[in-house]
């Protein structure tokens, strides 16, 4: 049987698909307000109520999973995301050259520098996206808060999340060498092995069976995918 190491808590998990969840309801019911084709299925009233609810539902859940949730793990992860250190700048500035020679990664810990980075693009639209939602409805109830450009920059953060999403589902889902991780964000752990080769930083300080001297795991190993932002 494989071992495994945690990687995830119930709290981060259930954090993650709440808006996971949120994020294709709201893009459904943004797309039937965007795309007249799709007025024939949701009218206009409709889809402006699903996605009013959709955002509010996103904001008290998350707030609720991090007041009733295990706050350290949160605060850990977050802390993280946010840590930067030399492997993650190598693993940046290499990501193109490794797309064409295949090169190993620098040693990542517990997220690697693509993942961060995508962290922090979609944190920041998000909070885009909530002010200019916010400002979109509450302008169409006072005139004085409607703000040239804000349709425009609420679509553009919509199609640069789509993108990013879009990245994300694939090395979640279909990219051999980072689909693997999708079991830590469903079951909350995963294979030690895996873990070495992606994250061996993080892999060696949780799991101190693991050896970063171990020649069946050495550094010519960390084969992880230069775009490898899916979890």
């Amino acid at each position: 049987m494989a071992h495994r190491i945690p990687r995830f808590s119930r709290t981060e998990r259930a954090a993650h698909w709440l808006l996971a969840v949120c994020f294709f309801v709201l893009l459904g019911s943004g797309l039937a307000l965007y795309l007249p084709a799709l007025a024939e299925h949701v009218d206009r009233p409709t889809a402006k109520t699903i996605h009013l609810y959709a955002a509010i539902a996103l904001g008290v859940g998350l707030l609720a999973v991090l007041l009733l949730g295990d706050r350290r793990a949160v605060r850990r992860t977050l802390s993280d995301l946010d840590r930067y250190d030399a492997d993650d700048a190598r693993w940046l500035t290499g990501a193109a050259g490794r797309l064409v020679t295949g090169e190993p990664s620098p040693p990542q810990g517990r997220f690697n520098a693509g993942q961060k980075l995508n962290a922090a693009l979609i944190a920041g639209l998000m909070v885009v996206m909530a002010v200019t939602g916010f400002l979109l409805w509450y302008g169409e109830r006072d005139t004085r808060y409607r703000y040239a450009g804000t349709v425009d920059i609420h679509d553009w953060g919509t199609l640069i999340l789509l993108f990013l999403v879009a990245g994300h589902l694939y090395l979640a889902v279909l990219h051999p060498a980072t689909r693997h991780a999708l079991r830590g964000m469903t079951l909350g752990d995963v294979d030690r092995e895996w873990a070495l080769e992606h994250h061996r930083k993080w892999a060696e300080s949780a799991d101190p069976t693991s050896s970063a001297e171990d020649p069946a795991h050495g550094p010519s190993a960390t084969l992880d995918s230069p775009l490898s932002g899916a979890r």
